[in-house]
């Protein structure tokens, strides 16, 4: 009998009927022998459970209801198998299988600045990078595929992936996004160029719920990469924002107003904001006296944690009950129960807070600056503090166009720009500001440096030649008329530049050196710090002088977005220059002031080169002319390229070391920390 028992169970297993196996708990550090997947320490449910031959037992967070009983709007909790998608997304940990629980503390500058670290902690896309920075892999959806000329790419979802308050997430939400969002001109009055194609929007097909077809009027390879590394997120629920949407609902501005809100666009607006940004105020920032009669006090998210208080001093959120993700031992993600965001404006209280151990991770607006007194506490704090290459770099522009015409005139003037460029004692802010350990170059846009770049390029009036500068400067009639020692304009009128500083973006260490050089060849300025909210208020209204902050972005970002060669070169949130240029662009010439040809060259090529396959002859030759273009124009000015601090709790486990120190690649998006643990 046991003989005939023990053939019954072999031929079971030969049929595969056999019960099968628990599955490994498959790390990072250890695969335990299982085969990688078909990407980087991820794999499909399918593919994971036939490499270990085993059957994936999910498990979820024991706090998880009590959790999402503090979730405005949601409902009870049904059974987790109920809550995952059919296919989840199986995570391997770096170190080691997680444990749940625990507060994540944060801090930023303030609603919408400074968030961005933050922010990447809990952000989801379509796709993503991996930590490699090169390798493209899948995350919302599970799936892509491309036509042979790039004009038609399709994404592949999960079947039965649910929003954060249990409704049905798939590809009509990233229609709605597309067509009733991002290119809707009621809720954002000027198309972002990342969601076009050479200025033309894409039509987006349904082909089925769960597959959705980006049809593009022409190539554009990069598209794919911008869905790996923005925070701009190629979805949003349809079924609760489409219900303030006239396009979608038919009653949309009776709906808000039941609400009381004034119609529909208001009600969307105060959920989703006129912007991808995630970070735009929810209502119970923006209309705390309606949020005990919504349906929901945010937008329901994809995203790992979603917020349930807010306030001008921070936002509170916990984890995502419905979230995609689990671990190799079936554990739903994420492992940390809560986040917690303090906005602190001053820059001495957020390094305090850092050096007192309050804060868990942080990354953005830490200058090098803060890197000694950081080194020195670390280990009394028990925290870690590494420093990783920036990919952006200081960068300055002078306002070409200026509201004072004489400063617009002399602002234009390629030879003061060039002056400028060679007054600026790049060896000395490596040593002063970067400890040695930066590399001064000229601006050319793309960070790190494409093969198609040259030297020359890179040091394009980037030497220290103050004898130069002064003879430019004396060239273009700019001379000290009254004899204190600092030039006035040709016209005979006192300049003095107002650099304001806003630290998230530039050392005012940095800024303080470069103006005494700017002083050494006679052109006066005085050095002010004000706060991100200030500054970007300043240079969005043409109040500045000179703009300054980090500006550099990687191939990859450069591929999916155009910003940089566009007036006014960047988005609000960046460094900009320019701003009477953009206007007149967006407003096809109806008011603002026409561009020189350089920058409709620039325009040209931008497009031209986001339609090339990367890598090729001709996606090089218009690479190179771009920027050749920018450093023949100099119209923003580099200094160094440097390294900046990365701070984490040594309670903060699988934590893995950052490639750089950047916004470029979204932050934290690459290191995956929706498998972070606090052992505390």
């Amino acid at each position: 009998m046991k003989r005939l028992l023990l053939s019954g169970i072999a031929y079971l297993a030969l049929t595969g009927m056999a019960a099968a196996q628990a599955c490994p708990a498959v790390t990072v550090a250890d695969p335990q022998g299982i085969a990688a997947g078909a990407f980087p320490q991820q794999y499909e449910l399918s593919a994971f459970e036939a490499a270990a031959n085993c059957k994936l037992e999910f498990s979820a967070n024991p706090a998880i209801a009590d959790l999402n009983a503090r979730i405005i709007g949601n409902g009870p909790l049904p059974p987790l198998a109920d809550r995952l998608p059919s296919e989840p997304l199986i995570v391997a940990p770096y170190d080691e299988i997680g444990k749940y629980g625990g507060t994540l503390d944060a801090l930023s500058n303030a609603t919408e600045s400074g968030t961005s670290d933050f922010m990447s902690i809990r952000h989801v896309n379509l796709v993503r990078y991996s930590d490699d920075l090169t390798t493209i892999v899948p995350n919302v959806a599970k799936g892509w595929k491309w036509n042979d000329d790039f004009t038609q790419l399709t994404f592949f979802l999960r079947k039965g992936h649910k929003w954060s308050d249990g409704s049905d997430f798939g590809a009509r939400d990233v229609k709605f996004w597309y067509d009733n969002l991002a290119t809707d001109t009621n809720v954002r009055e000027k198309t972002k160029d990342y969601v076009l194609v050479g200025g033309e929007v894409m039509n987006v097909v349904v082909i089925d719920p769960q597959t959705v077809q980006f049809n593009l009027p022409s190539p554009k390879p990069g598209l794919l990469s911008h869905f790996a590394n923005h925070y701009a997120q190629g979805f949003q629920p349809m079924e609760f924002l489409g219900q303030f949407h006239p396009a979608i609902d038919p009653n949309a501005d009776a709906n808000a107003q039941a609400l009381g809100f004034e119609n529909g666009y208001d009600a969307i607006k105060a959920y989703y904001g006129n912007s991808d940004w995630m970070d735009t105020p929810t209502p119970m920032l923006a209309y705390p006296s309606l949020v005990a009669g919504l349906p929901a006090a945010t937008v329901p998210t994809l995203e790992s944690h979603i917020i349930i208080a807010e306030s001008t001093e921070g936002r509170h959120l916990v984890a995502n009950p419905y979230f995609f993700q689990v671990d190799t031992a079936g554990q739903q993600l994420p492992y940390i129960n809560e986040q917690d965001e303090l906005f602190v404006g001053e820059s001495e209280v957020r390094l305090l807070k850092l050096v007192n151990s309050e804060v868990d991770y942080k990354a953005q607006a830490l200058n090098l600056d803060y890197a000694p007194l950081l080194l020195e506490n670390q280990e009394k704090g028990d925290f870690t503090v590494e420093l990783k290459p920036e990919i952006a770099l200081g960068t300055f522009s002078f306002n070409v166009t200026s509201e004072n015409l004489a400063k617009r005139a002399v602002f234009g003037n390629l030879k003061f720009r060039q002056a400028m460029s060679v007054a600026m004692n790049r060896d000395e802010i490596n040593e002063v500001v970067y400890f040695g350990l930066g590399r001064p170059q000229q601006y050319i846009a793309f960070s790190p440096t494409p093969a198609f770049v040259t030297k020359e390029m890179e040091q394009s009036f980037a030497q220290y030649d103050p004898d130069l500068a002064n003879a430019l400067l004396d060239e273009i009639g700019m001379v000290d008329v009254d004899g204190d020692g600092m030039r006035e304009l040709p016209n005979g009128e006192k300049l003095v530049l107002n650099l304001q500083v806003a630290t998230q973006g530039i050392s005012v260490k940095l800024v303080e050196l470069v103006g005494q050089n700017w002083k050494d060849v006679g052109i006066d300025n005085t050095v002010k710090e004000v706060t991100t909210d200030e500054y970007r208020s300043a240079q969005s209204s043409n109040q500045l002088d000179v703009t300054m902050y980090a500006k550099g972005q990687p191939l990859a970002v450069i591929l999916g977005v155009s910003e940089l060669f566009q007036p006014p070169f960047d988005n609000y949130f960046n460094l900009r220059s320019g701003m009477l240029w953009g206007e007149y662009i967006d407003t096809n010439g109806a008011t603002g002031v026409k561009p020189p040809q350089y920058v409709y060259d620039m325009m040209a090529d931008i497009d031209a080169f986001q339609a090339a396959i990367a890598g090729s002859d001709e996606s090089n030759k218009i690479g190179k002319r771009l920027v050749q273009n920018v450093v023949d124009n100099l119209l923003f000015i580099g200094t160094v390229k440097a390294v900046a601090p990365i701070y984490h709790s040594n309670k903060l486990k699988n934590f893995t070391e950052f490639q750089t120190q950047s916004y470029a690649y979204y932050r934290t998006y690459p290191y995956r920390a929706t498998q972070w643990f606090l052992d505390e």
